[in-house]
């Protein structure tokens, strides 16, 4: 095919999983799939490689060929047009954790497997120890919920109910469950019809040749781009809080970056021993981490495919956090990835100067089990928080937002008020929270709530102890916190794993999420974006001549520098 046919196929791939996905966001049934839209949906070839995927979630570009090889190695020899299949076990497949529950079905044309459509979609209720299926004290995936290796959902168009039936039993919000999986076969279904538009637009042979080619082009650009970065050995390694079993241990996650011409390598076997708690990672997962660090690197607009992973190569040790030996509990895995993630842009800083970029504010959830008093039925709340960016090589940190991998949205206080008993009290922005710097972190988010119900909570988060680090002389993030009934006597600080906190009904909790690292010296910064802060309330007064050397005073209603005390006092660090 000439160029022109691989750009207008290009083009309709991305459509279609484009559609996929919305068709996938407006049928959910849960707050989880419909509002925070934390799922992925992508095309496979036969192999289970990935030609085309809409990225939400960039970790699932190493999740679905994990999946697809699941269902491979199950049913390779039985796979017919209209089956579709279920799997969401991290060790079985690629799902980062039982609540990433993945509907693949193959695609057919003309009687031949043509590839496989798929989504990762995660689940409100999957069953374990505590609503939302999350704990932060898990010691082995069987604490972490039902875990389905590669089974058949549908055969000759029709669902297993015996398998609805199982999961139904083995959830808390059966209803949600279904309903999100059942979209996510409705989504499958939409792309196989459009896949097969497709191929009956260009042929089967030129369209899979197509396929094929764009694999290519894509492992070629990342090559030819890496091929320009200056050839050395580079290493970083960032630390997440504790594992939610071992509080006063911190996790190594260590990397050894190796460039030479238009190779990478990426060595993690020097970080730390598989934990106790939830904090591990599945390999699958770390090839999909690096492939989003070069992605961002090299150019966010690259057409996402498998052919990315193939441009670099990685080692991981088994027995470590970053490749854990089955049973190990992975559900709270998200900390780590941030951790990874950090490391990798603090070594690939050294060849990409210019792409530089502080520490995140991690990621968290938190999760609210119960019974609405009103409708009678078993509900679990669970909602996506963010936090601070770290400040990039010419830009402050974005504020109140998910960061790297983390891509899902923080739900409006309104769906929240009007599906679940709870009342928002305050949404805002914490004042300083953002690390000085050149170019400033993001501040971090306050959302305190009023509960209405007695219920079970939990929280799975990161950097309550360890605060997201600046780069380039710039300084921390603000730390986060969870606070049960602020200000009273009965007041609580939980770790940043906890799992099943009894809530009581007129109980009130506050988390504060982290602010992001700052970039580069921050007595370096142009006063005039000082003041602008001061004016909009990101920075106080005390901190504009602490951090950044900068004396700011009320004129009226105005804020105004103070020249000759700034100046005064920038000479006198200098």
């Amino acid at each position: 095919m000439d160029a022109v046919a691989i750009e207008i196929v290009k083009a309709s791939l991305s459509g279609i999983v484009q559609e996929m996905q919305n068709s996938l966001f407006r049928t959910g049934f849960s707050t989880i799939v419909r509002e925070s839209q934390d799922a992925s949906c992508a095309l496979m070839n036969p192999k289970g490689d990935v030609i085309a995927q809409h990225v939400v979630l960039p970790l699932h570009m190493g999740a679905f060929p994990a999946c697809c090889e699941g269902v491979l190695r199950s049913y390779g020899g039985d796979i017919v047009d209209g089956d579709a299949f279920l799997i969401n076990h991290p060790y079985e497949g690629g799902s980062p954790h039982a609540p990433d529950m993945a509907v693949i079905t193959p695609v057919f044309f003309e009687g031949a497997l043509i590839g496989f459509c798929g989504s990762i979609a995660h689940k409100s209720d999957i069953g374990g120890p505590v609503p939302g299926s999350c704990s932060g004290q898990a010691r082995e995936i069987f604490n972490e919920g039902l875990h389905l290796p590669a089974i058949r959902y549908v055969r000759g168009g029709q669902r297993n109910l015996d398998i609805e039936r199982i999961i139904a039993a083995n959830s808390r919000t059966p209803e949600l469950v279904l309903g999100d999986i059942r979209g996510q076969l409705g989504a499958s279904r939409l792309g196989e019809q459009r896949l097969r538009e497709l191929l009956a637009k260009f042929g089967p042979a030129e369209s899979v040749a197509c396929f094929d080619r764009l694999l290519e082009l894509s492992e070629l650009r990342m090559r030819a781009a890496i091929a320009e970065w200056v050839d050395g050995r580079f290493e970083a390694e960032r630390f997440i809080d504790d594992d939610g079993i071992e509080l006063n241990k911190p996790v190594r996650v260590h990397v050894v970056v190796e460039k030479k011409g238009g190779s990478i390598s990426f060595d993690f076997s020097a970080s730390a021993d598989q934990t106790k708690g939830p904090a591990n990672v599945r390999p699958p997962l770390v090839k999909a981490a690096i492939a989003y660090c070069l992605i961002s690197l090299v150019d966010p607009h690259i057409f996402i495919n498998s052919g990315i992973m193939r441009s670099f190569s990685v080692t991981t040790r088994e027995g470590s956090v970053l490749n854990p030996r089955f049973p190990a509990p992975v559900n709270t895995y998200n900390a780590t990835v941030h951790a990874m993630v950090e490391s990798l842009f603090a070594a690939l800083s050294h060849v990409m100067p210019a792409r530089a970029r502080a520490d995140g504010c991690g990621s968290r959830s938190i999760i609210i089990g119960g019974r609405s008093t009103s409708a009678g039925k078993t509900y679990v709340q669970y909602e996506i928080v963010g936090g601070g960016a770290g400040g990039r090589a010419m830009k402050d940190g974005a504020s109140g937002t998910t960061v790297n991998q983390s891509n899902a949205k923080i739900a409006s206080i309104e769906i929240m008020e009007s599906e679940f008993p709870t009342r928002i009290l305050r949404f805002e922005l914490i004042p300083d929270s953002g690390g000085a710097g050149e170019f400033r972190g993001g501040l971090g988010i306050k959302r305190e709530y009023l509960n209405l119900a007695d219920a079970r909570f939990s929280i799975r988060s990161s950097k309550h102890v360890i605060p997201p680090l600046g780069a380039a002389d710039g300084g921390p993030g603000r730390t986060g916190d969870l606070t049960i009934n602020p200000g009273t006597p009965d007041e609580k600080h939980l770790p940043t794993r906890y799992a099943d906190y009894p809530l009581k009904a007129g109980d009130i909790f506050r988390l504060d999420t982290p602010g992001g690292g700052g970039l580069g010296d921050a007595f370096k910064r142009e006063p005039k974006k000082v003041l602008a802060d001061v004016a909009q309330g990101y920075v106080s007064p005390e901190h504009a001549l602490s951090d950044y050397g900068v004396a700011v005073a009320r004129d009226g209603n105005n804020w105004i520098i103070d020249e000759v005390k700034t100046k005064t006092l920038r000479e006198g660090k200098s």
